[in-house]
């Protein structure tokens, strides 16, 4: 049995931790970031994890970061075994990393050393990769450079939303953690370095970059399309509001024309010109509108012949 100190913060870390409170293994606390505002209220919100946790009546503790030596000793003086983080979302410093008897293990959603960083799920997307997967790794401070104790690849269907990847790749971790956890002593010993010429990163997202640009090739559109679902969610210019774009994927139903333009729509979607073909929107979602399908967002307006921009 080991005592484990857990860190996470997002859905993604839920399975993970979920696995842990039903094992033999001892958890000793759950670190997790800040209650941060959300909604339209912008009331202080807990996090997925921090939910969990407190569900389950386990202590939580909730640093800022760990610039403070009183937050760093209040970790060390749990005395656990490991540490073991999924999108925690803050920096760990070397007397952090060190604290643990075995040290800090990181459950990553990527095929390391591809896609390091903060959104590995939205830029295996981005790029049409054919495989991801979930990296266990060893941490140090680099980002995600440590040595991998053990990897879990899946096939990525070309359909799939980042969403529909995260909710493949989150218990998958959660799996692989558990296996590996039956001998850890010897996986972190056999763990192996990461080859740095096929090192790829992963920055974090910005809102801005969702902004549809319609000069670019079609199948480079539905990538995006697809890679910002469910966030920050594909957007474009329409009549002075920003037209939602949930979902697509390239057509050749219809006759493409100037890049922007509305050249049809039917009862599977909106198709929209692009640089070199169309781009069959089949969700979408007007501006103080509900997210729906295309035909059900289009029954009460038709947009054949309208240039989004």
């Amino acid at each position: 049995m080991l005592k484990i100190i857990y860190a996470g913060t997002p859905e993604f870390a839920v399975p993970a931790l979920q696995a842990l409170q039903a094992s033999e293994h001892r958890l000793l606390a759950v670190y997790s970031q800040p209650d941060r505002p959300a909604g339209r209220g912008r009331k202080p919100q807990a996090s997925p994890v921090k939910r969990y946790a407190e569900a389950c009546n386990l202590p939580v503790c909730q640093p800022q970061d760990f610039s403070e030596e009183a937050v760093r000793q209040a970790l060390i003086d749990w005395q656990a075994d490991l540490m073991v983080v999924a999108a925690y979302g803050l920096l760990l410093p070397e007397a952090v990393l060190c604290a643990p008897a075995l040290g800090c293990i990181n459950i990553h959603a990527s095929l390391l050393p591809r896609w390091r960083g903060a959104s590995p799920i939205q830029q295996a997307i981005l790029a049409g990769d054919q495989l991801g997967g979930i990296s266990l790794m060893k941490m140090e401070r680099g980002l995600d450079s440590g040595d991998v104790i053990a990897s879990s690849a899946i096939a990525i269907e070309s359909h799939w939303t980042s969403g529909e990847l995260h909710d493949r790749l989150a218990p998958l971790g959660a799996e692989l953690l558990m296996t590996q956890l039956q001998d850890i002593e010897s996986g972190l010993r056999s763990a192996s370095p990461q080859d740095p010429a096929q090192v790829t990163y992963a920055p974090r997202l910005l809102k801005q970059q969702a902004e549809i640009d319609w000069s670019k090739p079609v199948a480079v559109l539905q990538r995006e399309v697809l890679a910002y679902n469910p966030w920050p969610v594909s957007f474009t210019g329409l009549d002075g509001n920003n037209l939602r774009i949930w979902n697509a994927r390239a057509s050749d139903a219809y006759r493409p024309g100037l890049p922007g333009s509305v050249v049809a729509h039917d009862k599977q979607g909106l198709y929209v010109s692009c640089g070199d073909g169309l781009l069959q929107v089949t969700e979408l979602q007007f501006a103080g509108r509900a997210r729906g399908t295309a035909a059900q967002a289009l029954n009460a307006r038709n947009l054949t012949g309208c240039h989004l921009a």
